[in-house]
């Protein structure tokens, strides 16, 4: 069955073909929390996972040293995804580094240069 009813055109057909760009606002803004991939009161809220390669640009540490900081409770846990795919909550990653800004710069102990097994050697070129 055919429909006949006449069609509507709009007057301005080229906004239909050209939309404008929209204007998001930036993390930390107010109204940043109020867009909708963050729900206030929702029973599941949004969270954003990261790879390993956003995890190293967000935290500058080598991966084993990630891997021992989890190991020891002191780091986010990742999990996984898929079996292949091992991910980072960021809202845990964010938090963790909010913590680490936060923590007290004093009390913090430098290696013991007497506990070394080998001593590193400087090498010389005016020997001989």
């Amino acid at each position: 069955m055919e429909n006949n009813a006449p069609r509507q055109t709009s007057r301005d057909s080229s906004a239909e073909e050209h939309p404008q760009p929209v204007s998001l606002p930036l993390p930390g803004a107010d109204t940043y929390d109020d867009l909708p991939q963050f729900p206030k009161h929702s029973v599941l809220p949004f969270r954003r996972t990261i790879r390993r390669q956003d995890l190293r640009q967000i935290v500058p540490l080598a991966e084993t040293t990630i891997y021992e900081m989890e190991r020891r409770g002191e780091f986010p846990r990742r999990f996984n995804l898929t079996p292949r795919c091992v991910v980072w909550d960021l809202a845990e990653v964010e938090a963790w580094i909010e913590v680490r800004k936060k923590a007290p710069r004093e009390n913090i102990s430098k290696p013991d240069v007497h506990l070394r097994k080998t001593r590193p050697t400087r090498a010389t070129s005016n020997e001989g």
